[in-house]
Formats: structure tokens, C-alpha cells, sequence
């Protein structure tokens, strides 16, 4: 006799050892800790809609959902494992039918396959890992707008080309990454609005005959809506690329912060320290304090580019149509990236949270760097009429004299300034010292780009109270579907409690 819930009666022989080994054996266990759960809630919610539907009695789907019921709370331990069947469904049905026999057991299938039950609940999956990258992504900002509105008067260098450009703070640099965190909020957001559509109903690639209500199931399972495209919705795994290639963006975003922030704790700049929880020790030379939260974070960020390009190669060049290597196989390195976003984002808040800043240093720099000669030639502008490519030039001969002098910017006089205009056959400018010592002080410099975009204050204040609005609107957004997932769990699993009696 043919064993109960065995789908292997097409083929003689069982799986090679070795392809069990290679494939089964981890993909059974990625499921068992990653979709388990999802299975038994899809599980339920295809049982609850058969029995509103009059496809099956209630009779059977009670029976069925009893043992779905008693496996969701025992866990995956609860479901015998021997690597005969080749995934967590085949499994999951054995047992049922095993306990309640085939014609009872074997009735909770109807109108349905594995490749619209897979689908589901990977995407279920997805949907939940991605709240979790965004709820990092929303943590870190909130720090960085913080320390934003903290350091507003924190002068420091800015940097073009790895050169000194001109004097910003470090609130004004903070902004600016808040504002690319907000971008790659909106993009995983985007993501998870495409992942969150329920394939559940599709079948294998053409639905079914039975009359199913795939509105209901997707309801509650807790998705926006169905994937309404069967074969669309077994064959495209573009939710899934889409969340790496968010992913990947954020990643490769954190990483840029992070090399900022190691070449800012080194000894040449002094800008800034990482806490001592953030940070190792050498095993031979006692002096150092190496920066390891910052380098994991820019691994993991390479990491997380691989599995995009792993998930878009895995893709290419198959049939659009349900196959593994596109479909499934995308899976593990997608929800790795996802894993891997998560624990970054929270290491880097806690990293910018427990930075030791160094104010001096770092104004100290702003000074020393000729980062204020932009300003020096829009004085010379707006007090004398010349062209910008005029200052310019006469700014630019007078920094050279200095350098080579081995002078700071503040030491550059009215009189430099109307010599080098001279030599260039330019009408001098004849600025007041007054006017000359305003423009090469890195503070005013900061505090005169008022224009919006600018760090001055009276442009930071306004930006900085945009950024905390559409932060809590965004935060409010992600709550509310992360409820919506909550209460439609709940309802689901209390409902199939009600039916099994």
C-alpha cells in the first residue's frame, strides 16, 4: 500500500542521498524557522474560506484545522521530518493525513497547490522581514534628527573630492543622511507595498474551478489585496528582487557613513571617538581602539549587495514560468539581506547614539583648511562689484602665497587681497579687515547660507521640523499595517478555534 500523504507516486525511486543532502535537508529547515508560522496561518485561512465557500464540509475542515491548530502551537519540532518528501508542505499534509487519514486529511488541499501555498507564505515572510527593516530604518533616523538639532552650532569641515570645501556643522551632515534615510524608507516601503498581495488562490498557474473567494483569504492573511494574475502571481519573484535592490541601496548608504565615521575617529582628524562597546583592542600594540562595529557594518553592507546580485542571477535567463531557481531559490538570499539590514541598522543607531564628538578639533579644522575662501570671494563680489570669476582669481593667488608660506586662511589681509587684484590687472577691492575676518571665520560662514538646503540655523529649524513630521507620519503608516498583520492574525487563528470546535 502506497504510504498516506507520500506526493512521490509519479517517480520509483526516493530522493538521492545527495540531493538531499544539498537541497532538501537546508531548505526544509529554512522553512521550518522562517515560514512555519506563515504555513499554518495560510493553512487556516484556506481551510476557513473552503468551508464559507461550501467546498468542503464542515466536518472535514474542522478535523483539519484542529491538527493545523495543535502543530501552530507545538512548532516545527511537532511535524516528523525524514527527508523523504522534498519541502515543509509535503510534511505538514503527512501528518494531517497520517492522523485523520486521506479522505479527511486529505480534503484541506482542495483548489490548491504548492505553488501558490509557497508563494504565500514566503511573501508573508518578506512582508514581515521588511517591517522589521523599516522599523530599524526609522530608529536610526530618529537618532540622527536628534543629534541633528543638537550639533547644529557643531562646526566642521565639509569634504568634496576627499579636499576641504567649505565649513558645514555636523548637524548639517546628519540631516543629510536622514534625508537618504528617508528616501531608502519610501523605497522598502514601495517593496513591501508590492509584496504585500496574496497569491493564495492562483494554484499552480490558472486557478482552479472551484469556486473560491481569494478577497477572503487574502483578508485573512492580512494582505492589501490579492495578486489577481495567477500565473503572474506563481511565476514573478520581482517583490522579492525589489526588497534586495532596496536593501542593497540602504546598505551601500550605511556603508559611506561608516567610512566617514572611521576616518573621523582616526588620530589624523580627531573628530570624534566610537564608545568603547563599539570598539576592539590590538593583541600586540597596547595604544589601539579599532573601530569593528564600523568594519562589520561595511561587510555586512557587501554582504547584502551579493545577495542582490546572487536573487537577479538566480533569475536571469529562466522561464517565466513557477521554477525553483527563480522562484524559490531567491528566498534564503533576500531574507538573509533582510536579516542582515536589521542588525546593522540597529548596531549603527547605537554607534551614532554613543559618539564622543570632539567640537574643538573639528572647528579647529574648519579653520585651517582654507574651507572659508568661498565665502572671501562672494564678500569681494557683493562689496565691489567684481565678477565671481574675478575673486576667484584674486582669492585663489592669495591662498597660494599662504600656503607656500605656511600661513592659515585668518592670516590673509585686505592688503593681500587688493596686491593679488593688482597683479592681475583687476581693480582692487579695497575690503574693510572687518568685512576680510567675517568672511574667513568658519562660524559666520555657517551661519550667512541661509538659503534653504543651507546649515544655518534659520534654514536648519525649518528642515529639521519637516523631517520629524514625515518621520512620525511614516512611523504611523508602518504601525498601522503592522497592526493590520497583528489583528488579521488574530482573527484568523480565533476563528479557526471557533470552527474546530
Amino acid at each position: 500500500m502506497a504510504e498516506a500523504g507520500n506526493l512521490r507516486e509519479r517517480v520509483k525511486e526516493p530522493p538521492s542521498p545527495l540531493l538531499v543532502e544539498s537541497y532538501y535537508r537546508g531548505a526544509v529547515a529554512r522553512a521550518q524557522a522562517l515560514v512555519f508560522d506563515h504555513e499554518m496561518w495560510a493553512h487556516l485561512a484556506h481551510g476557513l474560506m473552503l468551508e464559507r465557500q461550501g467546498i468542503v464540509a464542515r466536518p472535514a475542515i474542522a478535523a483539519c484545522l484542529r491538527e493545523v491548530l495543535a502543530m501552530a502551537e507545538a512548532g516545527p519540532e511537532s511535524v516528523p521530518v525524514d527527508h523523504r518528501q522534498e519541502d515543509l508542505y509535503s510534511y505538514v499534509e503527512r501528518r494531517i493525513i497520517a492522523t485523520l487519514g486521506p479522505d479527511t486529511g486529505g480534503r484541506l488541499h482542495t483548489g490548491r497547490s504548492r505553488n501558490d501555498l509557497n508563494a504565500t507564505t514566503w511573501r508573508m515572510a518578506l512582508r514581515q522581514a521588511l517591517v522589521a527593516v523599516q522599523r530599524g530604518v526609522l530608529a536610526l533616523r530618529a537618532t540622527l534628527l536628534r543629534l541633528a538639532e543638537a550639533h547644529q552650532a557643531t562646526v566642521m569641515p565639509g569634504y568634496t573630492h576627499g579636499q576641504h570645501a567649505q565649513p558645514i556643522t555636523f548637524g548639517y551632515w546628519l540631516l543629510a543622511a536622514a534625508d537618504v534615510l528617508a528616501r531608502d524608507q519610501r523605497r522598502l516601503a514601495g517593496a513591501l507595498a508590492h509584496a504585500d498581495l496574496c497569491p493564495l488562490g492562483a494554484g499552480a498557474l490558472a486557478t482552479t474551478a472551484f469556486p473560491l473567494d481569494r478577497g477572503h483569504t487574502a483578508s485573512l492573511l492580512g494582505f492589501a489585496a490579492p495578486l489577481e494574475n495567477a500565473y503572474d502571481a506563481v511565476s514573478s519573484r520581482d517583490d522579492a528582487l525589489e526588497a534586495a535592490a532596496a536593501m542593497a541601496l540602504l546598505m551601500t548608504f550605511l556603508s559611506r557613513l561608516a567610512t566617514d565615521l572611521m576616518a573621523w575617529g582616526s588620530w589624523e582628524y580627531g573628530f570624534l571617538e566610537l564608545a568603547d562597546r563599539h570598539s576592539a583592542v590590538s593583541s600586540i600594540m597596547p595604544q589601539k581602539k579599532n573601530p569593528v562595529a564600523l568594519e562589520h557594518a561595511k561587510a555586512a553592507a557587501a554582504m547584502v549587495t551579493g545577495a542582490l546580485g546572487a536573487a537577479l542571477a538566480m533569475t536571469k535567463n529562466t522561464g517565466f514560468a513557477d521554477v525553483n531557481d527563480a522562484v524559490t531559490a531567491v528566498n534564503e538570499p533576500v531574507l538573509d539581506a533582510a536579516a542582515r539590514a536589521s542588525r546593522i541598522l540597529a548596531l549603527l543607531e547605537e554607534v551614532f547614539a554613543g559618539l564622543t564628538l570632539r567640537p574643538a578639533r573639528m572647528a579647529q579644522a574648519a579653520a585651517e583648511g582654507f574651507g572659508t575662501a568661498t565665502e572671501l570671494a562672494d564678500v569681494i563680489v557683493r562689496e565691489s562689484g567684481l565678477s565671481f570669476r574675478q575673486a576667484h582669481g584674486i582669492v585663489a593667488a592669495v591662498v597660494r602665497q599662504a600656503l607656500e608660506a605656511g600661513r592659515l586662511a585668518d592670516s590673509i589681509t585686505s592688503a593681500e587681497l587688493d596686491a593679488a587684484a593688482k597683479a592681475a590687472g583687476i581693480a582692487p577691492p579695497r575690503l574693510a579687515p572687518a568685512l576680510v575676518a567675517a568672511a574667513l571665520d568658519p562660524a559666520r560662514n555657517v551661519a550667512g547660507r541661509r538659503v534653504p538646503g543651507g546649515p544655518a540655523p534659520e534654514a536648519m529649524a525649518p528642515a529639521l521640523a519637516a523631517r520629524r513630521a514625515a518621520w512620525a507620519a511614516e512611523s504611523a503608516a508602518l504601525e498601522a499595517l503592522a497592526g493590520r498583520l497583528a489583528r488579521a492574525r488574530e482573527g484568523c487563528f480565533a476563528a479557526a478555534r471557533a470552527l474546530a470546535g
